[in-house]
């Protein structure tokens, strides 16, 4: 991996000679430390703040390396590197992975552009830049697993107006994030954005992403008739910023997957849709140019079913942090991550909160 590594970064650095191309990235490190957590904390499902109680220590949670260049007046490209803390190689060490590597047609019509490759979904590209603190945590949909933040397919986007107030982008992909595809089905993606008066935007997003049919429990012919197994989901996005004063903001998604609950012991089962849910609220204010405070409350359920047998499932997900700027590129953030876990009803287990203080250092280089 590090003769590849050195490989790529030789062939990027040789065509930046020729091209104009640059080089940016950033990373954020972490001191963590996990004051509190249940003790089946290892084996509990749609955990976003895990890991052993007293753990410990210095991580680097993520780090970007990216290669833009400008190939001529209509097209650009960008070759991405990432280093994330859960993809981690067999022996435990950093693990580094192709993050994106797309071609841009920029203006195939005036004001719309097209890109192939592996680039990011629109599912939540515009909110993720609203929250403005990915060093603190994913947006929801991405830290859920709901929609990937990439795949390898073709998109168009564009604006429907000069002024670019309101915004479209349609993309067609494999629907497997950055791995390779296996199979023939795909997924669709919609994403809309309207920015009516100063300092507001809103957006509206929908996908579906098809898969292969299941066989129907209920059938009684042979072979067995097959049931859909899609999936959709449809989020929106709501958020007001006054740049280097405050910022709020609001998202909710939906997402259902059809035939993806069997009640019953015996034919006829029970067919229903698997419904997943959750929403985002958070505030952000600046006290002076490099001083700020942020606050954040996700609720996540993934099975909204009432059924006993999908509670204990639910998750409230709460991030209190402070910014200093030591420089416009160099941020130190304390915060507070605090997750809490629904009780199973009637007698049923209950867990302890899960509790991580932390100190960031966010470092965005040019």
């Amino acid at each position: 991996m590090r003769k590849s590594l050195t490989l790529i970064l030789a062939i990027m650095l040789f065509s930046n000679v020729y091209s104009q191309g640059k080089f940016t990235g950033y990373m954020f490190m972490d001191y963590f430390y996990n004051a509190a957590r249940d003790t089946s904390i290892a084996i509990m499902k749609n955990v976003a703040n895990g890991g052993a109680k007293e753990l410990n220590g210095f991580n680097i949670r993520r780090a970007y390396l990216t290669y833009d260049n400008d190939i001529n007046c209509c097209f650009t490209s960008r070759f991405r590197l990432e280093m994330y803390d859960k993809e981690n190689l067999t022996d435990n060490r950093l693990g580094v992975f192709v993050k994106d590597a797309y071609v841009k047609w920029k203006g195939y019509l005036p004001g719309h552009d097209v890109t192939i490759g592996i680039q990011p979904t629109p599912a939540y590209e515009v909110s993720e830049k609203a929250w403005g603190y990915r060093s603190i945590e994913k947006t929801i949909m991405d830290l859920r697993g709901i929609v990937s933040s990439r795949d390898f397919g073709i998109s168009f986007a564009g604006r429907f107006d000069e002024a670019g107030d309101y915004n479209y982008s349609f993309m067609y992909a494999n629907g497997s994030g950055q791995r390779l595809e296996t199979n023939k089905y795909k997924r669709y993606y919609a994403h809309f954005q309207v920015k009516p008066i100063k300092n507001f935007q809103a957006t509206l997003y929908a996908d579906m992403s098809t898969k292969s049919p299941i066989t129907d429990p209920n059938s009684k012919t042979t072979p067995k008739a097959t049931i859909g197994n899609n999936t959709t989901t449809f989020a929106a996005f709501a958020g007001y910023a006054v740049k280097d004063q405050f910022s709020i903001g609001f998202e909710w998604f939906y997402q259902s997957l059809s035939n993806g609950i069997k009640k019953g012991t015996a034919v006829p089962y029970d067919m229903s849709n698997l419904v997943a849910t959750g929403y985002t609220l958070y505030a952000s204010y600046n006290f002076t140019k490099t001083m700020a405070a942020v606050a954040r409350y996700d609720y996540f359920d993934p099975a909204t079913d009432s059924d006993v047998l999908f509670k204990g499932d639910s998750r409230n997900y709460f991030m209190l942090g402070g910014e200093y700027k030591l420089d416009k590129n160099l941020s130190v953030i304390p915060n507070v991550l605090l997750e809490t876990y629904e009780s199973v009803p009637n007698g049923g287990r209950s867990y302890k909160s899960s509790i991580t203080p932390r100190v960031t250092i966010f470092y965005n280089f040019l």
